[in-house]
């Protein structure tokens, strides 16, 4: 799902699995009908246990359009007991900006935006990637 994004930065295989096994209970995967639909993947902060950082949001093109990825990101809050939610998104992401600014609003929670990483940090022109903060959550 990563791949077929086309938007997802890519990692191996093996960093996928490793992060299956040690973050399995902050990341979370959708199934319709018993087939993958999306997932997200996610971690608690060592320095901050109470927020939720979110790495990765995918939700697979034919179930899109079905608010996949706002109940997970629900879900995923709940389950981990999140105070605050944390991601970073580039500037020209629109459906992950509607989406983090879609959970603020209906947890009636504040959303800051700041940049986290600017594209003079990465070696390799990244662009910039805005931290997203938002909490307390309601």
């Amino acid at each position: 799902m990563a791949k077929d994004s086309q938007v997802l930065d890519l990692n191996s295989s093996y960093s996928y699995l490793l992060w299956c096994r040690d973050f399995a209970d902050s990341s979370i995967l959708a199934t319709v009908d018993g087939e993958p639909a999306g997932f997200i993947t996610g971690y608690l902060r060592p320095d901050e246990p109470g927020t939720l950082m979110v790495w990765q949001v995918a939700v697979d093109e034919s179930f899109r359009g079905r608010r996949l990825a706002a109940s997970m990101l629900d879900r995923l809050a709940r389950q981990v007991d999140a105070q605050r939610v944390e991601t970073t998104i580039t500037e020209d992401n629109e459906a992950s900006i509607r989406l983090f600014t879609g959970f603020a609003g209906r947890h009636d929670a504040v959303l800051e935006r700041e940049p986290l990483f600017t594209r003079d940090q990465y070696p390799d022109n990244h662009d910039t990637e805005f931290l997203f903060r938002i909490g307390p959550l309601n």
